[in-house]
């Protein structure tokens, strides 16, 4: 079979098609373009940690950290560099692969980026891969990260631009999609994706799934993530998104962007094993390993390494790390013997 074609020029008919597929012809194909670009039982492990909680000036409705809402998270200035290094080296020893580190921020300032560069630095010296999430970038910050050695940047677009404006009023899509042409322009890898079930229709899901896959280069990482409903955020109260349009979407982002990693983001934890299988077989092939994701539960470490024994699934190892004896012994660790229930942070709580 030949290699999928990487194509950027979608149109939204052809998605639209995509998503109405019978569901066994849909995930069939995903499956088929999955195994074309990937090994179809390995999935990237990767663990975030929150450097700089709450009090964001944005007004992201579904958002926690937004200083717009009062959802009881408290404020946490930027974590401390040894602290940072110190969950690093823990998340290595536990089979992760790579490091994300997130900061409520509407953009990095000038007194922090010294901080944050030796964050990566520092953490990419472990032999991790490094991915941030500051908010956004000026095209001078890109290239210092990217300088600091910094491997992926996330900046998610979050929804169709048509349904963005419902989301987020306190700054534009086009701030987003200029983010990620800076962080593009300074060498950097893209993580870039969106959150379902926020009221949006199938049409918003199209309109963002076309915008990702027709950027000039798609995305290394497209998180699909399912809203975390937060009690005090405007969108406490969305109805659920059917899971079989969850696991359509994970399908029909797979065909559209075939090398792409699609990861399972925020939303896991209320997903049960056989939805989990389910978007594991439409290709997904990255998930967050931990106790939390920045603000909100994920599935506790030994129950994803347990599953991921039960479905015969390993961890993808870095190319460059799989000649390590240390790193494929800590993987296989984590793996055989399951680890324990506290191996991992809670970034409420932790975070200073």
């Amino acid at each position: 079979m030949t290699a999928t074609e990487l194509r950027h020029d979608w149109t939204l008919q052809e998605a639209r098609e995509l998503f109405e597929l019978p569901f066994n012809d849909l995930l069939f194909r995903a499956q088929s373009v999955h195994r074309e670009h990937f090994d179809p039982n390995e999935v990237q492990v990767s663990t975030l940690l929150s450097i700089k909680t709450g009090a964001c000036p944005e007004d992201c409705k579904y958002c926690p950290q937004s200083g717009h809402y009062n959802t009881g998270l408290e404020k946490e200035k930027l974590l401390e560099i040894e602290k940072v290094v110190a969950e690093a080296q823990a998340a290595k020893q536990k089979g992760a692969s790579r490091f994300c580190m997130g900061a409520a921020w509407r953009s990095p300032s000038k007194k922090d980026m010294p901080y944050v560069l030796d964050m990566v630095k520092q953490v990419k010296s472990l032999g991790l891969e490094t991915c941030m999430t500051l908010g956004m970038l000026k095209e001078e910050q890109a290239v210092e990260l990217a300088e600091a050695g910094l491997d992926y940047y996330n900046h998610n677009l979050d929804t169709s631009e048509k349904y963005y404006s419902h989301i987020i009023t306190t700054r534009t899509y086009q701030d987003r999609l200029d983010t990620l042409d800076n962080v593009r322009k300074a060498g950097m890898k893209v993580c870039c994706g969106g959150i379902m079930g926020m009221g949006e229709d199938e049409d918003d899901r199209v309109g963002l799934l076309v915008q990702l896959a027709n950027l000039p280069h798609h995305p290394e990482s497209v998180p699909v993530n399912m809203l975390v409903k937060v009690k005090g955020t405007p969108m406490e109260n969305v109805e659920d998104l059917d899971p079989f349009e969850f696991v359509r979407i994970i399908a029909v982002a797979r065909i559209m962007m075939p090398a792409s990693h699609v990861r399972l983001s925020a939303g896991r934890e209320n997903m049960n094993e056989q939805m989990q299988a389910l978007c594991f077989l439409a290709g997904a092939n990255s998930i967050f390993y931990g106790e939390k994701l920045l603000t909100t539960a994920n599935p506790e470490a030994d129950a994803d390494m347990l599953l991921f024994k039960r479905l015969g699934i390993r961890p993808e190892q870095r190319e460059q790390c799989a000649s390590e004896e240390q790193e494929e012994e800590a993987i296989a660790e984590a793996v055989e013997h399951e680890a324990t229930r506290h191996m991992f942070y809670d970034a409420t709580r932790e975070s200073a």
